[in-house]
């Protein structure tokens, strides 16, 4: 009997994310891969970006391409000429859907909004842009370079350029009222053009807000109450404008959601290329997870020197894999397969089969149509249901 398992990525996709690792400045609350530098020379970078995508190209030859995604750092400060010939490789590299999506995520300042014409021209028809907040006091507190005038002009321009526009916003800010974001989501929905991704702000270890927090020193954050108030306007104030929540952080007009991310969510085989770039890649019957070094130098001289971007290569075990078809696909409102869960699952599993019909009976669970997917009272504590089915 073959092992359907092998074939399970299909049910996702295939993507390719670009990693940038580059920015501007670094915002205090960012635990992500981003680095402040005097220069960039972005035809050495070019150039490494071409040999990856030539290596991972050999691997995967024949595969249909479903979405391309630069993510940062701030993608947006890449030269178009940069952005052009990456995406000149991957049209010459792999088939690609005639739906293919190709995001770009942008800063909106006035100069980056600049370029946003010929990212047009390279083949880009997707921007996600990190807008944070909407009154320049809080984007002040956030760290952020731009002014709210600004970001409404760069909005403006990428709207008259691109097809599908997202735009990312933090709530759960310092000092902010229930009534005031409320205020702020539903400003954001009259200017969406099809997607929204809302975040509450975290305090990550490593980060300056972490510091300060760790030191008391970062005050007026909401308490969990406040917190819990917040999602429930988040979630009644989007779905009332039809933003309903295809997954947990993330709101789309129905056909606009995010096909790159869905490939995640769904359990997809994605390329990682980039500083600290993560990968998930079916290759015969193993699912492998790759990993680049995340110090753009080390990257960039481990390209150039032996002719791979990637420090980590390894098998995914099958107990790895469900994890991850669980943690990762629960978090869609569509929730899970159950036809794959079978296929990835075993019925040896016998906990996890119990602890389904434990949360099914209290509510937090609900199998029906083929799916099973959290409920809406379940996915506010969507990480206990997580660990309860995980055994953690």
């Amino acid at each position: 009997m073959p092992d359907l398992s092998q074939e399970d990525w299909r049910a996702g996709g295939f993507g390719l994310y670009i990693h940038w690792p580059f920015c501007q400045s670094k915002c205090p609350y960012c635990d992500f891969n981003s680095h402040v530098v005097a220069s960039i020379d972005q035809p050495r970078w070019t150039r490494a970006y071409l040999s990856e995508i030539a290596r991972v190209g050999a691997e995967t030859e024949g595969r249909v391409l479903n979405s391309v995604f630069f993510g940062g750092g701030t993608p947006s400060l890449m030269d178009a000429e940069t952005v052009n010939a990456i995406l000149d490789a991957v049209r010459a590299t792999w088939p690609v859907a005639n739906t293919v999506e190709v995001t770009l995520e942008a800063n909106p300042t006035s100069i980056e909004a600049g370029r946003f014409a010929a990212y047009a021209d390279a083949g880009v028809n997707r921007v996600s842009m990190g807008a944070q907040a909407l009154n320049d006091a809080d984007l002040k507190a956030l760290g952020r370079l731009h002014s709210v005038k600004e970001a409404m002009e760069a909005f403006d321009i990428a709207r008259r350029l691109f097809g599908r526009v997202s735009f990312d916003l933090i709530y759960a800010r310092q000092d902010q009222t229930v009534a005031a974001w409320e205020a702020e989501l539903k400003q954001a929905l009259t200017l969406a053009v099809d997607h929204l991704s809302l975040y509450q702000l975290t305090i990550e270890e490593g980060t300056a807000f972490g510091d300060r927090f760790a030191a008391g020193r970062l005050r007026g954050l909401p308490d969990e109450d406040r917190a819990a108030d917040m999602w429930e306007v988040t979630q009644a104030v989007t779905a009332d404008a039809g933003f309903g929540a295809y997954e947990v952080s993330n709101h789309a007009r129905p056909g606009a959601e995010s096909l790159h991310n869905l490939i995640y969510w769904k359990g997809g085989d994605y390329a990682g290329i980039g500083p600290g770039a993560h990968g998930r890649m079916t290759l015969g019957s193993i699912r492998l997870a790759t990993e680049a070094p995340k110090a753009p130098t080390d990257w960039l001289l481990q390209v150039e020197r032996s002719g791979t971007g990637e420090c980590v290569r390894e098998a995914l075990s099958p107990e790895d894999r469900l994890a991850e078809f669980l943690m990762m696909g629960l978090r869609m409102t569509e929730g899970i397969s159950t036809e794959r869960l079978a296929v990835l699952a075993t019925p040896s599993n016998h906990d996890l089969y119990n602890n389904i019909s434990d949360l099914q009976d209290i509510g937090m669970l609900l199998s029906g149509d083929g799916a099973l997917r959290v409920t809406s009272e379940g996915r506010p504590v969507l990480n206990a249901i997580l660990r309860k089915l995980l055994g953690a």
